[in-house]
């Protein structure tokens, strides 16, 4: 990675992404989450904080080592253990049926196979776990989704991700059955960049 991915990125997504902006977002979809936990796309931790007591340990799995870094005082005042265990959602380095939950916030954007990474978090989830997750993605509306698709090769570049990712249709496709999915726009924020998808998926 050059030094904007590398460096320069993963600070953007830890500001752009921080707690004042998605916090309440967080709480919601890490609520019921129990055991030992699979986050992949880790980032800088955000997610930490909101981890309820009944999760005894949470696997990441993060590619960017600067968000890692990001991360430690998070992890450090946490309750909950963290174990950094890979960089790669397509290749888990887990046997299967390994973990009772899975955690995914505005990650599969950014991944190359978003298919092989669910299939890959179906594989590792034990019968019954449950993948909770919040993403961004495809507007149901025409007009803004014809907007995400002009706007995709500058998001690319500055967050590394495109904006019209079609979730259901990623989920729809996976081992994992969806069991809740709803769509909503953040407030505030321009429709092209606020579609949002969030909900829980079964394996």
């Amino acid at each position: 990675m050059g030094f904007y991915a590398d460096r320069l990125r993963p600070r953007l997504h830890d500001s752009a992404l921080g707690p004042r902006v998605t916090g309440a977002i967080r709480e919601r979809v890490c609520a019921g989450l129990a055991g030992d936990v699979l986050e992949i796309g880790y980032g800088s931790g955000h997610n930490q904080p909101h981890l309820p007591a009944e999760v005894t340990g949470v696997w990441a799995v993060e590619p960017s080592a600067t968000a890692l870094r990001l991360s430690e005082e998070r992890r450090a005042a946490s309750p909950v253990p963290v174990v950094v265990a890979g960089d790669d959602a397509r290749a888990l380095p887990f046997p299967d049926d390994r973990f009772d939950a899975a955690l995914c916030t505005w990650v599969l954007c950014g991944i190359p196979d978003a298919a092989l990474a669910l299939a890959e978090v179906a594989r590792v989830l034990r019968p019954g776990g449950v993948l909770h997750l919040v993403e961004h993605g495809g507007a149901p509306d025409p007009g803004v989704l014809r907007l995400q698709r002009l706007g995709n090769p500058v998001n690319r570049r500055v967050s590394g991700c495109v904006l019209d990712d079609d979730v259901e249709a990623l989920l729809a496709a996976s081992p994992l059955a969806v069991t809740q999915l709803a769509h909503w726009y953040e407030p505030g924020a321009p429709r092209l960049l606020g579609s949002m998808y969030e909900g829980r998926a079964s394996a």
